[in-house]
């Protein structure tokens, strides 16, 4: 299958009654280019930790939107678009208007990016995409069988590969089938690696309800019995409603594989989760932000006992004694 783009060449003012108007006009979704730096609560929002460098802002956004190439004349809608743009003008400075095109093959964004994804192992863990089969060799591995979907997750980041090395060193070790909450589980990952490492229990909490419903399948693709894993939607650091659902002092290990900007305001809530000698294990933080997190950690009353770096990434594991 083939799509037409159209963009229109507008100006940052005008981008969202731009959106709004296409949006009438039935089209479903845009696609927004400026040079616009992110504020910090997009980029919280985003899950984006450091931005990109940016060439000044010059007021210019191009506006894209897709039109499926089935042979249909797309000559009315683009008609009913440039009389519409004109009406715009009478709100706010749209700019040239120009409207380019282009065309490109069907873009299968949930699927396509699975040929970069393949089996990798981090210590006797095999890590697999569930389209890849099984070799006779990894038969004694410990399995886990991954399917992101739209939700983040693949281990394959150091931050991921971070959090696991950790679970492997307290679970089973000093902690015996500890219970685990694993805040911010995406693909729910580090809750399928605590489970088959010998948590009795794990609890998955998440903003995005596509991570909530890629946990559970995850859980059932590792052949995970349904009641091992509870799943919760919803922002720990302040919905209270969430914070009593997962509990008071009910984990001997809590991990947050997201970012530093949000370990920052999330470590206040993190010792009442815990219980005694209970260990948080994080990472998702760059390393320029190390020190800012350890002192937030530090200031919740969490003793640090470990800080480990892969690459650019930091690991921070605490203690609360």
């Amino acid at each position: 299958m083939k799509w037409n783009k159209y963009t229109i060449e507008t100006t940052t003012a005008a981008e969202e009654y731009m959106s709004s108007m296409l949006m009438e006009l039935g089209i479903e979704g845009v696609e927004i280019e400026d040079k616009i730096p992110l504020s910090k609560e997009d980029q919280a929002d985003m899950f984006i930790d450091f931005l990109p460098e940016l060439p000044p802002d010059d007021g210019v956004s191009y506006v894209s939107f897709y039109v499926e190439d089935d042979g249909t004349d797309d000559a009315e809608l683009l008609r009913q678009v440039k009389i519409s743009l004109e009406d715009l003008r009478k709100l706010v400075d749209v700019g040239t208007g120009t409207i380019t095109s282009d065309q490109t093959e069907d873009l299968d964004w949930i699927n396509n990016w699975k040929e970069f994804f393949k089996s990798f192992y981090i210590d006797n863990i095999l890590i697999k995409p569930t389209w890849e089969d099984l070799k006779v060799e990894d038969k004694d591995k410990i399995l886990i069988e991954i399917d992101p979907g739209v939700s983040f997750g693949t281990g394959k980041h150091e931050t991921t590969q971070l959090c696991i090395k950790q679970l492997q060193k307290y679970i089973g070790g000093e902690l015996k089938a500890p219970k685990v909450l694993d805040v911010g589980c995406g693909s729910g990952i580090l809750s399928i690696v605590a489970l088959k490492l010998g948590a009795r229990e794990v609890v998955g909490t998440d903003l995005d309800a596509d991570c909530i419903t890629s946990s559970q399948e995850n859980m059932a693709v590792n052949h995970l019995p349904e009641e091992l894993g509870t799943f919760y939607k919803g922002n720990l650091i302040d919905d209270t409603a969430l914070q009593e659902k997962v509990g008071t002092e009910e984990y001997e290990i809590v991990v947050a594989n997201i970012l530093a900007d949000v370990i920052i305001p999330m470590a206040p809530v993190i010792p009442a989760r815990l219980k005694q000698g209970g260990y948080f294990i994080t990472s998702g933080i760059i390393d320029f932000k190390e020190h800012e997190v350890k002192e937030a950690i530090e200031k919740a009353g969490l003793k640090v006992v470990e800080i480990n770096h892969q690459g650019e990434w930091v690991n921070i594991t605490a203690q609360k004694v």
